[in-house]
C-alpha cells in the first residue's frame, strides 16, 4: 500500500493512519500556524504531468503562499480510491478537500454527508449540497477554437483526437473540437479514440500514430498525462498537434501549434477564498473564456507557420465568445460510432 504525500503534515497525523489511502508522496515539513486553514487535493495522476493535474497542484501552492494555508496532497488516486482519500483527510481535520476530475463528485456528496463540517471542491464535477461545490470549467470554448485551427492548418482535411476514458467534462471538448473543425470544414474527416488511461503516454502514442497512418496531419487531446505521448507522436511524425490544460509548447515544439490553458490556480484560489472569508455556496459555478478561466495560449516558436487568415478567422470567433456574442455549444454525449 502506498504512502499517502503530505507537502505540510503538521498535528498527529502518522503514516500509519494515513497509508489507507492509495497514491504516491513525498514530505515538505512547516509549522501550523493556528487559525490556518487545512487544504488537501486530490489528483489522477502525477503533479508534475505539465498538464491537468500540475494545474491542480499549482493550485495547491497558491494558496500555501497567498492565503497562508497548510496544504497536503495525493497523487495517482484511482476511482476506487477517492471516497477513501477524501475520508482520510476530512477525518484528520482538513477544513477543505479538493478533488481534481469529474470522477471526484460521487465521493464528495458520499463523504460530505459524513463530515458535514469539511468543505469539499470538485474542478469539473456536477455535484452539490450544503458543503460540496462544483467548479466547471468551458473547456468546450478552446476546444471548439483549437478544431478550427486544426481544420485551418489541415492539408489532408484528415484530423484526430484523443481522449482518455469518457465523462462529460472530456467529452465536451472532444466534441467541441469536432464542432469547430466542421465549422471551418464540414466535410473533414474526424477521427477519434478513448485510451482508458490518464496515464498511459504509449496507449496515447499508439492511438495517435494510427491516426497518422490514417491520413490525419493534426493531432489534438484532452488526455491528461497521457496526452504527452499523442504530442510525441505527432512531432515524430511531422505534423501538427494541440496541447491541453496547460501550455505544453515545450513538450512538442515542433508539433504544437496552440494549448488550451485552464486557469485552475486561480480558480483553486478563489474557492479557497470564498471559505476563508465566509462566502462558501453549496453549488455548481460555470467559468470560462470570458471569466478569465480558460484560454487559448500560442506556441510562439509555430504561431508563424499559421496563415494570416486561419489566425485571424480563430481570433474573431475567440473575441466572440468573451464579448457573449458566440455561444460554444456544450455536448456532452459521446459521439463516438455515430
Amino acid at each position: 500500500m502506498k504512502k499517502l504525500f503530505a507537502m505540510m503534515l503538521c498535528g498527529t497525523l502518522t503514516a500509519g493512519i494515513l497509508a489507507g489511502c492509495g497514491g504516491t508522496s513525498g514530505e515538505e515539513k512547516k509549522e501550523a500556524k493556528d487559525g490556518e486553514l487545512k487544504v488537501a487535493l486530490c489528483v489522477t495522476g502525477a503533479v508534475n504531468d505539465m498538464g491537468w493535474c500540475q494545474s491542480a497542484y499549482e493550485g495547491l501552492k497558491l494558496v500555501e503562499e497567498e492565503l497562508g494555508c497548510e496544504v497536503a496532497y495525493t497523487e495517482n488516486v484511482q476511482a476506487s480510491d477517492m471516497t477513501s482519500a477524501f475520508t482520510e483527510y476530512a477525518s484528520n481535520d482538513y477544513d477543505v478537500v479538493i478533488g481534481h476530475g469529474f470522477q471526484f463528485g460521487d465521493p464528495a456528496l458520499e463523504v460530505g454527508e459524513l463530515y458535514p463540517d469539511t468543505k469539499f471542491i470538485c474542478i469539473e464535477a456536477d455535484a452539490s449540497a450544503e458543503n460540496v461545490a462544483s467548479y466547471v470549467m468551458k473547456c468546450e470554448e478552446t476546444g471548439y477554437l483549437q478544431g478550427m485551427l486544426a481544420a485551418g492548418m489541415s492539408q489532408t482535411g484528415n484530423i484526430g483526437f484523443i481522449g482518455p476514458v469518457q465523462g462529460a467534462s472530456l467529452v465536451k471538448i472532444m466534441n467541441g473540437y469536432e464542432d469547430g473543425a466542421k465549422e471551418v470544414n464540414a466535410d473533414i474527416k474526424y477521427q477519434t479514440a478513448w485510451t482508458g488511461s490518464f496515464t498511459d503516454t504509449a496507449l496515447a502514442k499508439e492511438a495517435a500514430q494510427a491516426m497518422i497512418d490514417n491520413g490525419a496531419d493534426v493531432i489534438g487531446h484532452c488526455a491528461n498525462e497521457s496526452g504527452t505521448g499523442a504530442l510525441n507522436a505527432a512531432q515524430d511524425a511531422g505534423v501538427f498537434a494541440t496541447g491541453d490544460s496547460y501550455d505544453q509548447s515545450s513538450l512538442a515544439e515542433k508539433a504544437v501549434l496552440s494549448s488550451a490553458v485552464y486557469h485552475v490556480p486561480e480558480l483553486i484560489k478563489t474557492a479557497v477564498s470564498d471559505i476563508k472569508e465566509g462566502k462558501f455556496k453549496g453549488e455548481v459555478k460555470e467559468l470560462g473564456m470570458a471569466e478569465g478561466i480558460v484560454e487559448l495560449v500560442y506556441n510562439e516558436k509555430m504561431v508563424e507557420k499559421i496563415p494570416a487568415e486561419v489566425k485571424k478567422m480563430v481570433d474573431e470567433t475567440e473575441a466572440k465568445i468573451k464579448d457573449g456574442s458566440f455561444q460554444v455549444p456544450c455536448d456532452t454525449k459521446d459521439r463516438a460510432g455515430k
